[in-house]
């Protein structure tokens, strides 16, 4: 039978100091996202001029570790097992848990990914603290230490801030693409410690045989998206934003009805339920421009609207507009683009 147990504050707050970050990682790399928190992290850490601690876990972290230092992390711990390679709830849960409980830091934040959303919540029960999940924004009080967790919610019309005022560490996770990565400094000084761990029998119940990696674009780290919506008013309006993509060099987004009527893997969609992105260029082609799709793409530098109704809302939330029918519009993009350039694009 599950215990319930309460979530409990503790008694002297001012013992918890210092921001933590989990490393998320791939194949023994540190993941975009990973870098990602290193520099949200690196901001609040700053703010309350405090030390940035991160933990990476797999088969070897030291590589890791430095990448991670020269990023912004000023203690990086790594926990190394040939058992540890690929993700697992258990031991990843365990030893987080195990180094919170042992540095005792203010802020916890963790990339938003599958394992990271995982292993969050695992930790958040582990400590007994609490955990805000998918935020849009992360800031920290100066004079309170005091976490602001920034989420939509109520459909995506608002964004809540969200406070832990009595429990710590205080958590969030973050989805991957909403913060730009930290340019890395070689002359940072930084410190590493890596730990060589023995795991349990019963830290190790299930056994990892293969792993099949999905054959699919990631479009978070693309810096050209090109983005079709319910505008194109047919499956084959994708082959018109796939040309446009291929020829600057970019990813194909897609609104969620699009998702939703399956023209295209859920990969691609962009927004609150889909994937958070920040190219230099979005271009958005028949995209009414609801909440939960500009939340998703509201990091891009540029971005451009192409769409048949002036009023579209996506049109007040670009950089410029173009109003047409895309498959009058991007056609003639197309053409001039491959003027200018020479190019040549690959094959929708």
């Amino acid at each position: 039978m599950t215990e319930m147990k309460k979530a409990e504050p503790p008694q002297d707050i001012s013992q918890y100091k210092g921001v933590m970050v989990y490393l998320d990682s791939f194949n023994n790399s540190l993941t975009r996202a990973a870098l990602e928190m290193v520099g949200a992290g690196r901001k609040m850490a700053d703010k309350t001029n405090e030390k940035l601690y991160c933990a990476v876990i797999g088969g070897s972290t030291k590589a890791m570790a430095q990448e991670a230092g020269v990023h912004g992390c000023d203690e990086v711990y790594g926990f190394d097992s040939k058992d540890l390679a690929m993700y697992r709830s258990k031991p990843f849960s365990d030893i987080l848990a195990g180094l919170v409980n042992e540095k005792k830091p203010n802020i916890l934040i963790v990339p938003g990914s599958k394992n990271g959303r995982d292993l969050a919540a695992r930790v958040a029960v582990k400590v007994r603290s609490g955990l805000t999940a998918d935020c849009m924004d992360l800031d920290v009080e100066p004079d309170t230490r005091i976490l602001l967790a920034r989420r939509p919610d109520y459909g995506d019309s608002t964004m809540s801030e969200i406070r832990c005022e009595k429990h710590r560490p205080q958590m969030a996770t973050s989805r991957p693409g909403t913060f730009a990565t930290p340019e890395p400094d070689p002359k940072r000084k930084f410190q590493v410690e890596v730990r060589e761990i023995k795991l349990e029998a019963n830290q190790l119940k299930e056994n990892i045989v293969s792993f099949n990696q999905k054959n699919e674009e990631d479009i978070t780290g693309s810096k050209v998206i090109v983005s079709g919506g319910l505008g194109m008013g047919k499956p084959e309006g994708l082959e018109l934003i796939r040309k446009l993509a291929d020829l600057l060099g970019g990813s194909v987004g897609v609104s969620r009805p699009i998702a939703d009527l399956g023209w295209i893997s859920r990969e691609h969609q962009v927004g609150q339920t889909g994937e958070t992105v920040r190219p230099n260029l979005y271009i958005a082609a028949g995209i009414s421009g609801q909440p939960q799709h500009i939340v998703g793409m509201m990091g891009s530098k540029v971005v451009v609207s192409i769409n048949k109704d002036p009023e579209a809302e996506m049109n007040k939330n670009a950089d410029y507009v173009i109003i047409g029918d895309l498959y009058e519009v991007i056609p003639k993009l197309i053409e001039s683009i491959e003027k200018v350039t020479g190019a040549n694009p690959s094959p929708a």
